[in-house]
């Protein structure tokens, strides 16, 4: 019977994706993650991919969480041959589509950091849609050389 027992409580648990994973209304947010921060840096970022399953456009419209000061929504873009990054007041997610929040794009910017971001570790973010509302979010901490989830350094 133990064994019995053990056999269903693993077959209760979530998958180890969907950990990863969140849902709100028609917003789906995938595999949230920021790049490890070296010594004392006073900012980070968070990427992710967010897609919308309804038939209407929604907007990501701000995070906050306790990880930093300040998160912004943030762009890179290339001007005169130059990179630079600036805050946005919205990101747009189309339906169907899949809209990318990754390096060297749009992005989440953890502004004065409370603490490193170690990789490994994770920390709480509650992004606001106009349409779909809050929803608290984990972010996991890869490797400060990370290009995408998963990869690691």
């Amino acid at each position: 019977m133990p064994i019995l027992a053990l056999v269903a409580a693993i077959l209760l648990l979530p998958p180890i994706a969907a950990a990863r994973d969140f849902q709100i209304g028609d917003i789906a947010i995938h595999r949230p993650w920021a790049r490890a921060t070296a010594g004392q840096a006073p900012n980070g970022a968070a990427y992710m991919t967010l897609i919308n399953g309804g038939d209407r456009a929604d907007f990501l419209i701000g995070a906050a969480g306790a990880a930093a000061k300040r998160i912004e929504l943030h762009e890179h873009t290339m001007q005169d041959g130059v990179m630079q990054m600036r805050q946005v007041k919205e990101i747009r997610v189309a339906p169907g589509a899949p809209m990318l929040l990754e390096p060297g794009s749009l992005h989440l910017m953890l502004i004065s950091l409370k603490a490193p971001l170690k990789e490994g570790g994770s920390f709480p973010v509650t992004l606001t849609f106009r349409e779909a509302g809050e929803i608290r979010i984990a972010v996991t901490v890869e490797g400060a050389g990370a290009m995408t989830h998963g990869q690691g350094n």
